[in-house]
Order: C-alpha cells, then structure tokens, then sequence
C-alpha cells in the first residue's frame, strides 16, 4: 500500500478535499491506524513520551519522563535507550524534542529555574551537551521549535508580564533571550502547556506561533521575525480556566494552521476544542465539527493539502479539509504526533506508548 493511502477511514470523502486528500481513501475499509511498537523497558517502567521527532518512515526520537530519550532506526521494530547519562539527569521532564537527522537532535527539559535546560547530541545520543540552564527561577521553558537545522526558539511562560523566547542560530549549541520590546503583554494567568512540545510552531524561514491557554481567552501569538515582534489572536478555542486553552498548533505552510486543545482534566467536556486558519494566524475560526474531546497533539499529514491528525488521551482525529470538520480514526491513547516528508506518521504518549501509522492488516 502506497504512503498516501494511510489515512483512510470509514468516512465519506468531504466536498471540498482536494484530489490528495481524496487519494488518502484509496485503501478503502481497510483503513489505517496506529501500530504499537514495543519500547521495552520504557512502557515497563511507565514512562510518559510527550516529546517526538519524527525524522522519517524508519528514525523517530521520543523523549520522555525519568530523563528518557529512545531512539530507532528500523521503524520501531526496536529501540535504543540513548538517554542523557546521570542520576540528575533521569530527574528530567523532557517534554520536547526536535531532531534534525538520525544523529542531530536537540530536547528540552521543563520546570522552573534550573529544571528547565536544553541538551544537545551529534552522535545519536552517544554523548549530550547541556546547551542551556535557564538562571532564572520565574521562567518556565515550555516548547521548542526550529525554523531549520541552524535556526530555533525555544519559550518560556511570561516572566514580568510577557513570554520570555531563547533564541539559537547554530543548531542548538548557544541560545539567549531575546528582547521582550515586540511582545504583547500577558494575560492574567496565561501561559503555554508542555504537553505535546507543540505549544510552538514554525513554518518557513521566519515564521512561528505560540500557543496559550490559562488566561481569559485561549490565543495565538505570531512572529514572522524570528520572535523578535509578534501580534496576537483569539483562537476561538475555551480559555477562562487554568486548564483551558491551545495544546497544539500545526501550520502547513505561512498561512495554513490548525489549533486544538481544549480543557485537559479527565472527564470534562472540550467542545469547539479545534480551530483553523487561513491567513497567517491573523484570524481563526471554529471547526464546524470538533474532535469530541481534548487534543493535545496536532499533524498536518504531508500528501495533499487538506489531511491532517489530532491526537489526545482518548484517541485520534483526522481531518480530510483542512480542519472544517474531525472525525475518529482510532481509539487509543496519546499525547503526540508527528509526519516526516516521506508520509511516515509516529505517534507517541502514556506507559510508554510509541506507534506508526499503518494500514490495518
């Protein structure tokens, strides 16, 4: 089965996907979903994976609680525990992980003050350079993203009233923070969610949004500098309470995105938990038909132009049109997601759960 063929489900083809996205239902009822690949001593030991890179059919990087990292090369068939040695270091909540080949790959560390840091590896995780110990115990670094394999951001919850940004122009190896002049300021209780590493997205050269929940409303903040000046916009997505807001953002290109989220708490309801934009993140509008639950991970799918993949602790959506309307593909549990270039899609979340999108067998 060709790689365009791996998103079908049981669903009519929307009105308005395009020839690529119809191509994803050549599989007909057979359809595809996520196939488990064991992580050994991770799912044994209930490791949590929020953190995922995925570099093609075959590598994927996940990085996790207890200071986990795993590595494959052969499409999940096995794993290779390439954690950062030390027993300070199996202390760490990586939640984010961005790799740039088999071998290149920078990830990050959540907490407050010193727990937040950023580490390097060039050798596929034979040796890790800390990169960044953030100094300062009111900041609290949440994602990253990287505009290429020199270029990345990395941010933190507002600190004296704005979101703090790290910046690198070498890969990941020197990072500084950026002036706070083209921030706009915070609301009350606002702040970016660790929970998939997706709370930032870049597309292009220059182009990144940043995702907030917490506050009085859930928005979206971009800069089309390098995070040097950003503006900022109503998501449409529930805000007003602590655990509300954007998780994920996804962006095909400079001006296509989809946010979701929602309200993470077990049991509570998470209506209108999905947005989608077309102009840049100017302005969002709701989906006309959610995903029924928190989200907490977003994909665009890279055949096509109009498939995409929602995942979150009670199971995945996919969306045939851009984000207009979700529907489920399967059931189980995750807190990530992500497509490489070649149409592979990996998946990862609680108890040590990793998976790649296959055809159902």
């Amino acid at each position: 089965m060709c790689a365009a063929a791996l998103l079908a489900a049981v669903v009519a083809v929307p009105a308005r996907a395009d020839a690529g996205a119809a191509d994803l239902l050549a599989a007909g009822p057979r359809g595809a979903g996520w196939a488990l690949k064991d992580t050994g001593p991770a799912a044994a030991q209930g490791v949590r994976f929020r953190g995922l890179a995925a570099v093609g059919r075959d590598t994927a990087w996940l990085a996790g609680s207890k200071g986990t990292v795993l590595r494959t090369r052969d499409g999940g068939r096995s794993w290779q525990d390439v954690s950062p040695p030390g027993a300070v270091a199996e202390q760490l909540e990586l939640r984010d992980i961005e790799a740039f080949d088999a071998r290149r790959a920078v990830a990050l560390s959540i907490g407050e003050g010193g727990a937040s840091r950023i580490l390097r590896t060039e050798d596929g995780g034979a040796n890790w350079a800390e990169a960044f110990r953030n100094p300062d115990p009111r900041a609290f670094y949440d994602c990253l993203a990287f505009f290429d394999s020199r270029h990345g951001l990395a941010v933190s919850d507002p600190v004296d009233g704005k979101f703090r940004v790290l910046a690198t122009d070498d890969g990941g190896r020197d990072w500084r923070v950026l002036p706070d002049a083209g921030m706009p300021q915070a609301l009350s209780g606002e702040a970016g969610f660790a929970a998939s590493g997706q709370c930032l997205a870049a597309s292009g050269p220059r182009d990144v949004w940043l995702a907030t929940g917490g506050g009085a409303s859930a928005r979206v903040l971009h800069s089309a500098d390098r995070g040097l000046t950003w503006r900022v916009a109503d998501s449409t997505l529930p805000g007003g309470d602590p655990a509300r807001g954007v998780f994920a953002l996804a962006f095909r290109d400079r001006t296509t995105g989809l946010a979701v989220g929602g309200d993470h708490r077990t049991g509570q309801a998470s209506p209108l938990a999905a947005a989608r934009s077309a102009d840049g993140g100017r302005s969002w509008t709701r989906a006309a038909t959610p995903p029924a639950a928190y989200r907490s991970g977003a994909a665009w799918y890279p055949y096509g132009r109009t498939a995409a993949l929602a995942v979150g602790p009670t199971g995945t959506d996919v969306t045939l049109d851009a984000g207009r309307s979700w529907r489920a593909l399967d059931g189980g549990s995750f807190d990530t997601v992500a497509c490489a270039a070649d149409g592979a899609c990996w998946a990862a979340g609680e108890k040590g759960r990793a998976a790649r999108l296959e055809p159902h067998r």
